[in-house]
């Protein structure tokens, strides 16, 4: 049996034509952190959020209140959607998250589906690379200015996603920026954050304030990754 995610929507939104922000960490945890920084910049409130026996039983407490460590955020006037995690997803949860974003994208029928993917180096960080699903997303990318993939891997969610909206005409962009792999990896969220902010109007950075919560959010994804190691899941 393959594994199940859920999600479990609290509030009314609208985002036909919109925006979808996966923020499932990859090779550390700068997507986590670029779209948690996110939050606080523009008008996003919880708007859902996902469950799954595969993901280890916890609770994530800030500022003394309970929170699912995998939440979904909506900016209601901007109609931008973040899925947010602190989970670092074991591998064989790749296929499943990926087929969720897409299946609840075209349920609310959200045009475009922004992903990211760290990639190692352990050189000086380049400007980020990204590649489109369709002609029409390659053609956003290059408006944005970026550098765009012309040979080359994505895995994990991201080149799921990538795959999946090349099939079925769902417009997706993957960012790739450079890690060393290790967190809290501010330059890397920086730079992805700043990407970002380029493909989505209404989203925007704040250096200082990433910063701390880059420290924040490797303490929180450290706690989650290390009490879920102690449970008998699916996680590494």
């Amino acid at each position: 049996m393959y594994p199940r995610m859920r999600i479990r929507e609290i509030r009314d939104f609208n985002l036909d034509g919109g925006y979808l922000i996966d923020g499932f960490p990859s090779i550390g945890f700068s997507s986590a952190i670029a779209t948690e920084s996110m939050l606080h910049m523009s008008n996003f409130s919880l708007a859902g959020v996902i469950s799954s026996d595969n993901f280890p039983p916890i609770s994530l407490i800030k500022e003394g209140k309970p929170n699912f460590p995998t939440r979904i955020f909506v900016n209601d006037e901007t109609k931008v959607s973040i899925f947010l995690s602190y989970l670092t997803l074991h591998e064989s949860l790749h296929r499943t998250a990926a087929k969720l974003m897409l299946s609840w994208a075209k349920k609310k029928k959200i045009k475009w589906i922004v992903s990211s993917v760290a990639i190692k180096a352990t050189n000086d960080l380049q400007e980020p690379i990204a590649v489109g699903s369709t002609d029409i997303a390659r053609k956003k990318i290059k408006d944005a200015g970026f550098k765009v993939l012309e040979n080359g891997v994505v895995p994990g969610i991201p080149g799921i996603l990538l795959n999946e909206g090349n099939l079925n005409d769902q417009e997706v962009i993957v960012i790739l920026v450079h890690s060393d792999g290790t967190g809290p990896d501010f330059r890397s969220s920086a730079i992805l954050c700043e990407g970002i902010s380029k493909l989505i109007p209404g989203t925007s950075c704040d250096l200082n304030l990433l910063q701390r919560e880059a420290e924040k959010a490797e303490v929180m994804i450290k706690e989650a990754q290390e009490e879920s190691k102690h449970l008998d899941t699916m996680y590494r």
